[in-house]
């Protein structure tokens, strides 16, 4: 294990943009297979690939990047490694990104899941608050300690690795119908 991680933080260190899109895009659909599988109960047999294929590429064209490049704007935006920085960067990671992000994300979702736009619209009005307030639950403890303690080109990463659970939630909440 301590050999995969050493090789992880070389290839980051070689191309950090390509694998934090790989990572995002692999986790995003383990983060549905999780979905499907534990709180979707639907065994093997039932799986759908074809969800879990939208799921991923989801997390290669979309979340990968904007999550990515986000935590650059941020890091330009709030500058410093101290414990007020650190929750500055939260504060505007959590008002600002956080809500816009997730209206994309279900938004986009929908859209791959060939919802018309009025239905898509309906869904986000169904499903948006409740995402977004389940992200408050669990988002700022994580970013807070994100953002001071881990450097600016593993911070996807870690957001990525606690964001397995958080994708589990977010593909049942935007698949479900």
């Amino acid at each position: 294990m301590a050999g995969l991680w050493r090789s992880y933080q070389a290839l980051m260190t070689r191309h950090p943009w390509t694998v934090q899109i790989i990572t995002a895009g692999t986790l995003v659909g383990v983060g549905d297979v999780i979905s499907q599988q534990v709180l979707e109960r639907r065994g093997l047999a039932n799986h759908n690939v074809t969800r879990t294929a939208k799921m991923m590429s989801i997390g290669f064209f979309f979340v990968g990047p904007a999550i990515g490049s986000w935590y650059k704007v941020l890091d330009k935006l709030v500058t410093g490694g101290t414990k007020s920085a650190a929750m500055k960067k939260m504060l505007v990671d959590q008002l600002c990104f956080a809500p816009c992000f997730l209206g994309a994300f279900l938004g986009i979702s929908g859209t791959l899941n060939g919802l018309t736009v009025e239905e898509n619209v309906a869904k986000l009005k169904r499903d948006y608050t409740d995402a977004l307030i389940s992200n408050y639950y669990l988002w700022p403890a994580v970013q807070i300690a994100n953002f001071y303690f881990i450097p600016l080109h593993h911070r996807l990463a870690v957001v990525q690795i606690v964001a397995i659970g958080w994708n589990s939630y977010l593909s049942w909440k935007a698949n479900k119908m």
